[in-house]
């Protein structure tokens, strides 16, 4: 959960965007059944920066344990929650607070507020474009994960340097090779999606030790996608599957990177684009 603080960054400025609400804010879990407000747009004080809120206690302690949006239109009154955190919430002048709880396999990674210093209910509209966001957050969250484990996966492999299990190993390689440019294409964030496909170009480049000082080959993103699937064994209707494209997009995808690595064959292209350091 270490970038969790910068994905709830930026979460909480298209969150601003999203609602137009004047106040919002929100923070990652920094420990068990506990999270702290790091980010904040359109307060006054600094009352609420910092603040630690504990599974139960408070809107956002509640909306916490029970995973669930709660929101609440007169904050100091409120007969639904705890008031552990009144004071710094009067601080600031909020009355209407609406928490959003983000779960990522069924875990609270942390909390997604928006406010309005009037007693005043939400329109659904507001409402259902702050629980986009945190689903947005969700899988970004979940994405990045998955590949974090997929990379560990691969050094949890080169650790286990057995020279027996050399094969074995490149096609773990390949596949988590596959697998990382399948999830940047999922991803909306640019940065995340860069970090991924840095990391796609990592473990192709692993593979080139051999390979000569020509010029590569120029593939399209698409085209190395359909390349990485075809490499692990998949047919055209599986790496269309796993891509979100149609049989016959894949096929003409894997046409054009053929012709480009003078190939014949599909196997001959997956080799082609090996030598070049384009695939692990």
């Amino acid at each position: 959960m270490g970038d969790d603080a910068g994905a709830f960054r930026s979460s909480v400025l298209a969150l601003h965007r999203a609602t137009g609400l004047p106040v919002v804010f929100g923070g990652a879990l920094t420990g068990p059944e506990r999270l702290r407000i790091s980010e904040l747009v359109g307060n006054t004080t600094d009352s609420l920066a910092g603040l630690v809120v504990r599974q139960g206690s408070g809107l956002g302690g509640k909306a916490m344990a029970t995973g669930r949006p709660m929101w609440v239109s007169d904050y100091p009154h409120a007969p639904s929650i705890t008031h552990d955190y009144d004071k710094p919430v009067t601080h600031e002048g909020l009355l209407t607070v609406l928490a959003i709880p983000v779960v990522v396999r069924r875990r609270v990674r942390g909390v997604l507020y928006g406010a309005l210093r009037e007693p005043l209910g939400l329109a659904d509209r507001v409402v259902a474009a702050a629980v986009q966001t945190a689903r947005d957050l969700e899988q970004e969250l979940a994405v990045r994960d998955a590949a974090d484990e997929a990379l560990a996966r691969v050094r949890r492999e080169a650790a286990a340097d057995e020279p027996q299990g050399a094969a074995a190993r490149w096609e773990e390689v390949r596949a988590v090779h596959a697998e990382l440019r399948g999830l940047a294409d999922q991803v909306a964030d640019p940065a995340l999606r860069n970090r991924l496909l840095a990391a796609s170009t990592r473990l192709a480049a692993a593979g080139a030790g051999e390979s000569g000082g020509g010029p590569r080959p120029m593939l399209s993103p698409r085209e190395l996608d359909v390349l990485s699937y075809v490499a692990v064994g998949c047919t055209n209707a599986e790496a269309a599957q796993r891509l979100g494209l149609l049989p016959e997009t894949v096929k003409s995808y894997l046409r054009s990177a053929m012709r480009k690595l003078d190939a014949h064959t599909r196997m001959q292209a997956v080799a082609a684009a090996r030598r070049a350091g384009l695939l692990p």
